[in-house]
């Protein structure tokens, strides 16, 4: 990485290779997707711009801070909503063995997915599409961050879902009220763990995803 990108950080791969624990072999692909971004980022809108200095805490270790949560048995993951990749493309680097289906509906963004996976050897299947047009389909685990209010990305999440599915998403400081409007239309299991990279956020944890039926109307 350049000397003004180390500088201009608050928080940098060091940091991030310190709190995440991963190897340096995949501290190194981290930082090939880093600079990537960086460089796309300039032609393509992936990232707000402002959020580059500190693209090592607020998206990388903000990402990585799921693997723990992550089942060791697990072989497919469906990132929704990929973007830029976070959390979907960070977690198929670091992980390295489950299938990572990264779902984004813009086409640069995709290629942008694509180029990185290329450039690092990342395990990921790159879909153009949105997720509700992506059938027959199954996951151990399946990410989110910034897609949707948790009501709607529970209903794009649930086709997804079998029922040892594991839902990890990434929120912020509305976690609570979405959560109890997601409860009105929504069966599930949910536990908010803190984040470790930002004061004001969550992962929620959900399970056992399940809509509430409607009662039939009286005849």
């Amino acid at each position: 990485m350049s000397e003004s990108h180390e500088t201009t950080s608050t928080y940098g791969p060091l940091d991030f290779s310190r709190d995440s624990g991963v190897a340096r072999e995949t501290l190194r692909l981290l930082t090939i997707y880093v600079d990537l971004l960086r460089d796309w980022n300039e032609r393509v809108n992936l990232v707000a711009p402002s959020t580059l200095p500190d693209v090592w805490r607020r998206h990388v270790w903000d990402s990585a801070q799921l693997i723990p949560m992550i089942p060791r048995e697990t072989k497919t993951i469906v990132d929704i909503g990929s973007g830029a990749g976070f959390p979907g493309l960070v977690l198929a680097i670091t992980l390295g063995g489950p299938t990572v289906h990264l779902i984004e509906s813009t086409q640069k963004k995709c290629r942008f997915l694509e180029a990185v996976a290329a450039a690092t050897g990342a395990p990921v299947k790159v879909h153009w599409a949105r997720a509700e047009d992506i059938k027959g389909l199954r996951a151990d685990v399946i990410t989110a961050r910034a897609v949707a209010p948790l009501d709607r990305l529970l209903g794009m999440a649930h086709p997804f879902f079998s029922p040892d599915t594991i839902g990890l998403f990434l929120k912020g400081r509305s976690l609570n009220d979405e959560l109890t409007g997601a409860t009105k239309s929504w069966r599930l299991d949910a536990t908010p763990i803190p984040s470790r990279s930002d004061p004001s956020g969550a992962v929620l944890r959900v399970t056992g995803l399940t809509p509430w039926r409607k009662a039939p109307k009286p005849s």
